[in-house]
């Protein structure tokens, strides 16, 4: 596991982006994976200026959805569809068509979450998987004790998530679903290389417990230790308390330049 220590959110957010542009640069035609919450706009927010300035083409690139909530319909202001429409596809110029992702409206909630697996699998699988990190070590929507060999299901949120994503729902709670499908651990850890991104002191303890702690199920995060091509990127809040810090920035000052993350 690589660990990048930078300023800022949008230095993160810049590191990425030009991580997922020379992707592009590479296979025009590489799956994307995308994840929601306030964390990647940075991401988000470089990649579109690169499309902008023509330093990068995604008139092939494919998105995929990392979670979904239960229940709400698809145009649902805060459906995860209707947020990386506003949020990725859109500012890409990245059409519906491109996108892939699993249906929280379907009867069959557990043949939804089959099909999704089944979908990235025939898709070639994710290049490049974004991620998030909840304060209690959370992936997607993989809750503590999750298994980390867990494939694409239904989980109930705790109820801590559900209070940090009220803020998406005007601060009520009631407005947030108890259920979500989301990709598993070992669905995530078959991308070909995954990227964390954590900002802010309220993730501090998350991250410590990701890259220092023991690979436990307590901390779905963790499971990143077992992929050969995992980056976590912090800014130095995220940062602060990481033992091996100072070793983390000499690594990364010191690598050739050509690596990239």
């Amino acid at each position: 596991m690589e660990v990048v220590i930078v300023p800022d959110a949008k230095a993160g957010g810049e590191l990425i982006a030009e991580a997922m542009a020379k992707l592009l640069g590479r296979k025009p035609g590489a799956l994307l994976g995308v994840a929601t919450g306030s964390t990647p706009l940075p991401v988000y927010e470089a990649l579109a200026a690169k499309v902008r300035s023509g330093a990068v083409d995604v008139g092939r690139a494919r998105i995929a959805q990392l979670d979904e909530y239960v229940g709400l319909p698809a145009d649902h202001p805060e459906s995860y569809r209707s947020v990386l429409r506003r949020e990725v596809l859109e500012p890409l110029g990245i059409e519906m068509e491109q996108f892939t992702g699993p249906d929280g409206t379907a009867e069959d909630v557990q043949g939804a979450c089959e099909a999704y697996d089944k979908a990235l699998s025939e898709a070639g699988g994710v290049d490049l998987q974004l991620l998030g990190i909840g304060t209690d070590g959370h992936i997607g929507f993989n809750e503590p004790c999750s298994s980390l060999a867990s494939r694409t299901r239904i989980k109930t949120l705790t109820e801590q998530t559900r209070i940090d994503n009220a803020r998406f729902f005007d601060g009520d709670i009631d407005q947030v679903p108890h259920h979500v499908i989301t990709q598993g651990i070992g669905t995530i850890l078959e991308a070909r290389h995954l990227v964390l991104l954590a900002t802010g002191e309220g993730k501090a303890d998350a991250v410590a417990a990701t890259v220092e702690g023991p690979v436990a199920a307590v901390c779905p995060a963790s499971a990143l230790q077992l992929h050969p091509h995992a980056t976590v990127v912090v800014d130095e809040a995220a940062a602060s308390k990481l033992k091996l810090a100072d070793y983390f920035r000499h690594t990364y000052a010191n690598k050739p330049e050509w690596q990239g993350i």
